[in-house]
């Protein structure tokens, strides 16, 4: 054997033994979950509670580091460059993933090409409802009405490109209706509104309508998922009031630059398994208003697919721009 044979097989052999031997290393230090958003949202508080569990199995600190700005770009971006070694990890949702670089017209990353996806974490239903003084009881109501009066039904969106604010746009397209949208800097303002009576709808997270809707301050009319939902187990879903192909959720999940090894990708997808299947978090997830459900790396690729390929030609179909 020549001393170059016997130095490649040796060097073969060193890289095969490496992706293991990596696995049982990391982490070796602190692992930050980079949250798009402000302190105390639906993706904050995800986050915060699958770090606390991540750490059990992984034997390690995480930590969740808020990085808002420019529609989650400011995030995305820097997890995107970001060493692939799987300490820093983008807890994103649909929007700053998968709208935001259209939207802002800043393709600063792509998921597919800058992320190794890594596990979705929950998933939030979204519903819709009314104002009291709505006359309508049904989704094929709220649809007669805005075709009758199509000046005179109003949308509450939080803001253009908004998942809440896409599901309305698809509503309108099968349904032939159309209504005024009513675009908001957020979510806090528009359910001011709505709740006041001056606008006469929207689609809003499960998690936060179903206190106004118990309370009798909305009335929800149907929910975007593909099943009843077990906040509002009595609300239909808008498939079994004859409306098809309008299904809308937030979802949560983890990436990891592109480039970082699947042995780690594989350790820390294990990690959130586990976490999910403690009834415990299970429980903290629905008292929040969403569904603790694990995809594998595979799978949460294969739904980011078609939720891109949902979403994206309706975004440059409307030509949704931020101001």
């Amino acid at each position: 054997m020549t001393r170059r044979l016997a130095l490649a097989l040796l060097a073969g052999t060193a890289a095969a033994a490496a992706v293991p031997a990596l696995a049982q290393e990391w982490p070796a230090k602190p692992v930050r979950l980079v949250v798009p958003y402000p302190p105390g949202g639906n993706v904050d508080s995800a986050a915060r509670i699958v770090a606390a569990e991540m750490q059990k199995s992984l034997k390690q600190t995480v930590i969740v580091e808020n990085k808002a700005g420019a529609g989650g770009l400011l995030a995305g971006d820097f997890v995107a460059k970001s060493d692939p070694d799987g300490y820093t990890l983008f807890m994103t949702a649909n929007g700053p993933l998968l709208y935001s670089p259209t939207i802002f017209n800043r393709p600063l990353y792509h998921w597919q090409k800058n992320f190794v996806p890594i596990v979705s974490v929950t998933f939030t239903p979204l519903v819709l409802q009314v104002h009291p003084s709505v006359p309508a009881k049904t989704a094929p109501e709220l649809i007669a009405l805005a075709k009758s009066k199509p000046d005179a039904v109003t949308m509450a969106s939080p803001g253009a490109g908004t998942t809440n604010h896409l599901l309305s746009e698809m509503l309108q397209r099968v349904s032939g209706a159309q209504w005024l949208t009513v675009h908001y800097k957020g979510n806090a303002p528009a359910t001011n509104d709505l709740l006041s009576g001056q606008v006469q709808f929207n689609f809003d997270q499960v998690s936060v309508a179903q206190g106004f809707i118990k309370e009798g301050r909305t009335r929800a009319l149907a929910v975007a998922a593909p099943r009843r939902v077990q906040w509002l187990p009595d609300v239909p879903t808008l498939e079994e009031q004859g409306i098809k192909g309008v299904d809308g959720q937030t979802f949560t999940g983890l990436l990891a630059p592109a480039g970082t090894p699947p042995a780690v990708v594989a350790r820390l997808s294990d990690a959130v398994k586990q976490a999910l299947a403690d009834p415990a978090v299970v429980a903290r997830y629905v008292a929040t208003g969403s569904e603790a459900r694990w995809m594998s790396p595979q799978d949460f690729a294969a739904y980011l697919q078609k939720e891109e390929a949902t979403w994206l030609p309706i975004i440059k179909a409307l030509n949704i721009k931020a101001e």
